[in-house]
């Protein structure tokens, strides 16, 4: 009897699976048709202005809202504005498989974002632009212990140029804070979440079974929320949410629509034509732009001292571009 019902189980999910790749017939979608590669790298690059307002925004609102909560109000909104999307496209997809994978990697993310916002009480947005920028290479060293994956010259080069890199910023191109290691408590939490955060491409490998990147991002927003909710609730009932101010929910809005949403669906589009290597490139991007955000919002320039680090860290995004083809 229970083997029978396992097996049932196991049909339930993998049927469910399959409603969940399977494309609600609509009209045809201007994407899919073949764009000019120009086009695609101009979507890459408004993805990646978008993503590094995310930082600037973060430090801006930070203060306003504990980090756990922050996080999870931006997850909800998220969620809740995709699902329509989700459902237009795809209907109800839901499995028990489904929802533990995407509770695995939601749970990475969260803590990502809890540090996120919690560092930037502490740092500055550049210098989690700096940090975030070696995501790309520590997702590349988990990818060798969980799934094979062996790495190419090109993201060995990569890895030690993001390194020395953020090495650079994070010590302000001061030797003997380096040989001191002095490091700034916000750094050191943001560097802790993004060790979680590199965890999410390799995960994402392994645990993807065939269903729609979008079915997958939605449950993952959803699981996140209920990880996020277990975790800081009982703050809703100790927070005025009343007293929190309107620039505060305005860039919780903006982070949920335009970091969230919109620069998903950008990379999903851009990935088959330019290749996962090449579209990860584009977050050593993140530094530089940073430093334009701030500056255009009147913040001044870092220590000059400060800047060989940006470049360098964009050198790592020159590597990455030149690196073969892997679309296929």
């Amino acid at each position: 009897m229970n083997r029978d019902t396992d097996v049932q189980g196991d049909g339930d999910n993998r049927c469910s699976e399959k409603r969940c790749n399977r494309v609600r017939p609509t009209a045809v979608n201007s994407f899919e048709k073949k764009l000019p590669m120009v086009v695609v790298h101009l979507m890459m690059l408004v993805c990646a202005i978008l993503v590094s307002t995310s930082f600037t925004v973060g430090a801006a609102i930070t203060a306003a809202l504990d980090p756990a909560l922050l996080t999870l109000v931006r997850f909800c909104f998220a969620a809740l504005l995709f699902a329509p999307i989700v459902y237009y496209r795809y209907g109800f997809c839901f499995s028990w498989s489904l929802l533990w994978r995407c509770g695995v990697i939601s749970g990475c993310l969260v803590v990502f974002f809890c540090c996120m916002f919690l560092s930037l009480r502490y740092t500055s947005a550049l210098n989690t632009s700096v940090i975030f920028a070696l995501v790309p290479s520590i997702s590349c060293i988990y990818s060798l212990v969980i799934i094979g994956e062996r790495l190419g010259r090109e993201q060995m080069i990569a890895l030690g140029c993001g390194l020395f890199g953020v090495v650079w910023v994070i010590f302000r191109g001061d030797l003997s804070l380096l040989l001191t290691m002095q490091w700034n408590k916000g750094d050191l939490i943001f560097l802790t979440g993004c060790l979680f955060m590199g965890l999410y491409t390799p995960l994402i490998k392994l645990l993807h079974r065939g269903e729609s990147m979008a079915v997958m991002t939605f449950w993952v927003l959803v699981s996140g929320s209920a990880w996020l909710l277990m975790y800081g609730g009982y703050r809703l009932l100790t927070t005025d949410l009343l007293q929190v101010p309107m620039f505060a929910w305005g860039g919780i809005l903006y982070l949920a629509i335009f970091t969230t949403i919109v620069t998903f669906f950008l990379t999903q589009y851009s990935v088959p034509y330019l290749g996962a290597t090449r579209v990860m490139a584009y977050s050593y991007l993140y530094p530089g732009l940073v430093l334009v955000i701030d500056l255009l919002l009147g913040h001044g320039l870092p220590p000059l001292r400060v800047l060989p680090g940006v470049v360098v860290v964009l050198v790592a995004m020159v590597v990455l571009m030149s690196a073969k083809d892997d679309r296929g």
